[in-house]
């Protein structure tokens, strides 16, 4: 058993009051105290430590009476955290203080789905935030990426990344490393947008639940007592290969949309307004005006996203699932037809939603994730610095 040593419980009783300070600033001593169930004396010490840390500073008295109490507030700019969403199509890129402030988002469009492309385009994006932000590069101390594809436990090689060329086999983070001079964490983009909902989206204060991405592919972020499940080979969520040889027949995802689309035509010629190349957009437009053979589609494709959420929910007892993505984004007309089906099958069904963060979803995750991970850097980083003055 490990003894709790004077400099350990010191920075216990930092982080404690750091925590107090960043949930109810502007806060005085007396209240920190309070909150953390700390006495004074200790408070005193602690924030000396984080002020001198610059984790903390004085703020302005909240209105009403003061007595002549000394408040303080988080330093946000202590540091920053750069959030990557690498997509098909965008690269799309935010900077972030400590506070989950966004301070400058962007995003930049692709010239070819490939990942060189994404590489050459990095550093000016960076360069374009940390100017809009008004921000030097030194003060970044976080970089997640989100990427489509599983990031491999053991290797930490992509796998299954098959919507943008050269990240198959490949350990993108050494690159990314390379290119900002930083270390770079890589995530899975959907588990990153279910983090992402549970931050600031549909999700927040749901410990269990799911993020059904459905789109061009299709992928799912778990979520269960509150942390990201990944699975032993960073694999969790890849519900593509749920079905096994059922998979072309019950694919509610772009291509699977699309051949459905075509045969519900062909069974009813002349009953349809819809023509080839079978648009998924156009479909689900002409299914809100009122055509009968895109309504069908819609039943089939809410048939199909329930028969994937279906194991998800029996397996996992989620509460929630969030539907995401190009064709999950269809809410009205979707969220009802699914929700049927599983109240038909399950004894428990999950409640099922629209994701509220849309295409932002998993940038927000990478902020979400980046923050967390920064919050105990820098405090770690703080304390260090005041135990060498001590």
């Amino acid at each position: 058993m490990n003894r709790a040593t004077p400099p350990l419980l010191r920075r216990l009783n930092e982080r404690t009051v750091l925590e107090a300070v960043r949930d109810g600033a502007p806060i005085s001593r007396a209240e920190i105290s309070r909150r953390a169930g700390i006495s004074k004396p200790t408070v005193s010490l602690a924030l000396q430590s984080l002020l001198e840390a610059g984790l903390v500073r004085e703020a302005a008295a909240p209105a009403g009476p003061s007595y002549g109490a000394v408040y303080f507030e988080p330093v946000p700019e202590a540091a920053l955290v750069f959030g990557l969403d690498l997509g098909a199509r965008f690269l799309r890129g935010a900077i972030s203080d400590l506070s989950g402030q966004v301070r400058a988002r962007q995003d930049v469009e692709l010239r070819e789905a490939h990942v060189d492309e994404a590489l050459a385009l990095l550093g000016g994006l960076r360069d374009s935030l940390l100017g809009a932000a008004g921000f030097s590069a030194d003060l970044v101390d976080s970089v997640v990426v989100g990427v489509p594809g599983v990031v491999e436990s053991a290797t930490g090689a992509l796998r299954l990344a098959a919507n943008l060329q050269g990240l198959e086999g490949r350990r993108l983070a050494d690159d990314l490393a390379a290119e900002l001079g930083l270390p770079v964490v890589l995530e899975n983009d959907i588990n990153l947008a279910a983090l992402g909902e549970r931050w600031l989206g549909v999700a927040r204060g749901v410990s269990d639940f799911a993020f059904l991405s459905i789109g061009t592919g299709m992928g799912t972020g778990l979520v269960l007592g509150g942390e990201v499940r990944r699975g032993f080979h960073g694999a969790a969520g890849e519900i593509d290969f749920a079905l096994g040889g059922l998979g072309d027949e019950l694919d509610p995802s772009a291509p699977g949309v699309s051949v459905l689309t075509q045969r519900l035509v062909e069974e009813s010629p002349g009953a349809t307004k819809l023509k080839p190349p079978y648009d998924v957009r156009a479909t689900f437009a002409a299914a809100r005006a009122g055509d009968a053979v895109a309504l069908g589609v819609v039943d089939e494709v809410s048939r199909r996203i329930a028969l994937h959420i279906a194991p998800i929910a029996a397996v996992a007892d989620v509460g929630l699932v969030i539907l995401g993505g190009g064709i999950g984004s269809n809410g009205d007309l979707l969220l009802e037809r699914v929700r049927w089906n599983l109240e038909r099958w399950l004894p428990y069904p999950p409640r099922v939603e629209a994701s509220s963060l849309g295409e932002g979803a998993v940038l927000t995750g990478a902020l979400a994730y980046g923050l967390r991970a920064s919050l105990d850097s820098v405090f770690a980083s703080g304390a260090r610095s005041a135990l060498v003055r001590a």
